[in-house]
């Protein structure tokens, strides 16, 4: 392909992608935000209850620290993207408020900050954005579960988001301020865009015409296990379908678990590879100041090229297109059918995972450049896997057979294949990550 022609459909790109906005744009919150992936951390899955100012602000200092270097250039986290720094659960003062026995709402309907733990909340997001970070909050809280549905709480969440100087918030399932359209339309009506995020856990999908926040969970909670990881990745799958996941109505399987207990480097890798390449929020919540694992992670959450892949959009959001199982005979028909009978239960998701998966996902129509994960579910290693070009849709759509591999984990080039790659031997939870250039 010539650069004039290159140059060509790069234009004809953007204009595809400013269209395909446009479109979003119909069912999709309506407030300018999360045009891409949002990226961050956020404080719950490492730290849980455990949070005060001190620590909040610290993880803001890391995640813009230049301590480490990316392609030989000093950066931080924050350099690559990663600029929302949320604060979880455990910020209110549990109690029982006014004559309702509001939990941490008083009797006005205004949240009641714990001042122990957060003394100056204003202060904290001020300092986030001295820093070029934006600040994230947490309502409709576990800890205390509020009961109230009045009106009045609401609009107290909505006026303390906005006074307190927070740029985005996640709305948890736990209580009962579960209505997300009132909540959206009194963030778009206060004059400042919020992100928001819905943690309704998989139970309030947006539909074509509906999508009142910027991204919303797909999945139960995640946790540090590979099968965990797995399991939510999974229940991306029938929304990529629908087409459900787009530009300002994300599906997300929840935090990134890389850096956290309970993963090994390769499976750090592969996690963050699978939510890249379905166009997962990349949201970190490992402990940024911890050096042992910062180092041990660092190659993994600054991959350019795979931020690159998690950020593109060419009107997919990117979703599995083959698999294969090590079931055979009567066992495959056995577990295939246990499978079929629960495909809707939370059982499945975890234990009814192929014990192969490629994902793709297109990169640019006008070039059909596609990324492609290949992962290894099994518990050993699996030997000739084979990324096969006419399972790729967006490849065999156009007819295309000759591809230039790359090698977005080593960043390398392999050269140019026909019909098909070769994977000789991938170990167990281990992956590869290509990018697929017609040639």
């Amino acid at each position: 392909i010539n650069a004039e022609y290159m140059g060509i459909a790069r234009r004809m790109e953007k204009l595809i992608f400013f269209s395909l906005l446009c479109v979003c744009a119909v069912f999709a919150a309506n407030n300018g935000k999360a045009i891409t992936p949002p990226m961050g951390w956020r404080s719950w899955n490492l730290y849980g209850s455990n949070v005060d100012q001190k620590l909040i602000q610290s993880q803001m200092d890391g995640i813009t620290s230049r301590k480490r270097m990316v392609d030989g250039v000093p950066t931080s986290l924050a350099d690559l993207g990663y600029i929302d720094v949320g604060l979880d659960d455990n910020w209110q003062a549990c109690g029982s408020y006014g004559p309702d026995g509001y939990t941490y709402h008083d009797e006005n309907g205004n949240p009641v900050v714990n001042l122990n733990r957060f003394p100056d909340m204003k202060a904290m997001t001020d300092y986030a954005h001295k820093l070029n970070l934006t600040a994230g909050w947490y309502g409709n809280n576990c800890i205390c579960k509020d009961h109230c549905t009045d009106t009045k709480c609401y609009a107290g969440d909505v006026k303390a988001t906005l006074a307190y100087g927070f740029d985005s918030i996640k709305l948890d399932g736990c209580g009962l301020e579960l209505n997300l359209t009132m909540f959206m339309d009194m963030f778009n009506k206060s004059g400042k865009s919020i992100l928001v995020e819905n943690c309704h856990w998989g139970g309030t999908l947006p539909t074509y015409d509906w999508c009142p926040f910027n991204y919303y969970r797909s999945s139960g909670d995640i946790s540090g296990s590979y099968e965990s990881v797995t399991g939510n990745l999974q229940t991306t799958i029938p929304l990529a379908k629908q087409n459900l996941s787009t530009p300002g109505c994300w599906a997300y399987p929840d935090m990134l678990e890389v850096g956290c207990p309970g993963l090994s480097v390769v499976e750090s890798q592969s996690h963050f590879g699978a939510w890249c390449i379905v166009s997962s929020p990349l949201i970190l919540s490992h402990d940024l100041l911890n050096d042992t694992v910062s180092d041990a992670i660092w190659d993994i959450i600054t991959n350019r090229e795979a931020i690159a892949v998690n950020q593109a959009w060419a009107g997919e959001s990117g979703t599995v297109c083959d698999s294969g199982w090590w079931w055979a005979g009567a066992e495959a028909a056995a577990n295939s059918s246990l499978c079929k009978k629960n495909s809707n239960s939370r059982l499945a998701a975890l234990h009814c995972v192929p014990t192969w998966q490629l994902f793709y996902k297109p990169l640019s129509r006008a070039t059909n450049e596609t990324a492609v994960l290949l992962m290894n579910h099994h518990f050993s290693s699996l030997s000739s896997l084979k990324v096969s070009f006419a399972k790729v849709p967006s490849l065999a759509k156009a007819g295309v057979r000759r591809v230039h591999v790359r090698d977005i984990w080593n960043h390398k080039d392999l050269g140019v294949f026909t019909d098909s790659y070769v994977v000789n031997k991938l170990a167990s939870h281990d992956s590869v990550f290509l990018k697929l250039t017609p040639a």
